[in-house]
């Protein structure tokens, strides 16, 4: 068995979306963040596997998974995999957009969460004020709009940084797998596409709500609008409570595998105890 002997597809009425499907036990779904897709959390799926079923979808638009030709919303798509497999409710772990979907999954079909697990971000309704994130976010527009697809990536691989380092230092494998999951992402998108995503909303006031336990597990070094938002979140809920990855940042859990695999897989235990 490999990763891709795993990977399955459920067929919606508006295209394939693909996911992983590996081990038994108790649900853990792992959300990816935007542009990138599955295979960010390859480190984690093994060990994670050993104790619980582990899903790992591609979004859709992202990845393996079929573009968007109708509004949608991620979060019904995540619900719409569980409830065709039969499965939940599940602890949702997400990162970046993936904790957004997660925390949209609570408030929206709150019967298939059991937990979150957030990293990098609060709800689907992100506030920028950080002059650094502002600048990486104009840099991606600029290219955008010039049709500049390795420019987008440069702007976007920063994120991978964070605003203390430069991508130098950055591990050079993490730098690769980040940067090639997100040019397959981008290679299947048209510059002048509509975006069909349809808004959660008032996820910020509707968070408060949430009784599920939260955890943020933050890279220290991410961006200082990601950290907010994630603390944000973890104050607003019910039972929320955060833990940081010294010395890396939006993705802690391919820097730092271990470290992220130990507080994730100390959170289950958690659960599983209760």
């Amino acid at each position: 068995m490999n990763a891709a002997s795993e990977l399955n597809f459920i067929e919606t009425e508006d295209g394939r979306l693909v996911h992983r499907d590996v081990g038994e036990g108790p649900l853990l779904v792992l959300l990816h963040g935007g542009f990138v897709d599955h295979r960010m959390w390859d480190d984690q799926v093994p060990e994670l596997a050993r104790r619980h079923r582990v899903i790992v979808p591609d979004a859709r638009g992202h990845g393996g998974s079929a573009n968007a030709t109708r509004p949608f919303r991620h979060t019904d798509d995540v619900a719409a995999l569980l409830r065709h497999l039969d499965a939940g409710p599940a602890v949702l772990a997400g990162l970046s957009m993936g904790a957004a979907t997660a925390v949209d999954t609570a408030l929206e079909h709150p019967d298939l969460v059991r937990a979150l697990v957030v990293s990098g971000a609060g709800t689907s309704e992100p506030e920028f004020v950080d002059p650094w994130c502002g600048q990486v976010l104009a840099a991606q527009a600029r290219a955008l709009e010039a049709g500049d697809i390795e420019g987008w990536l440069d702007a976007f691989m920063l994120f991978a940084a964070g605003p203390h380092r430069t991508l130098d230092e950055v591990d050079g494998t993490v730098v690769r797998r980040v940067r090639e999951m997100a040019a397959r992402t981008l290679s299947k998108h048209r510059g002048d596409e509509p975006d069909l995503r349809v808004p959660v909303p008032d996820t910020w006031t509707r968070a408060a709500g949430i009784e599920v336990p939260v955890l943020a597990v933050n890279g220290g070094i991410d961006g200082a609008d990601q950290l907010a938002m994630a603390r944000r979140l973890v104050r607003t809920v019910a039972h929320g409570r955060e833990m940081v990855v010294e010395g890396a940042a939006h993705y802690p859990n391919m820097e730092r595998p271990d470290a992220f695999g130990e507080i994730l897989g100390d959170f289950l235990a958690g659960l599983r105890a209760r």
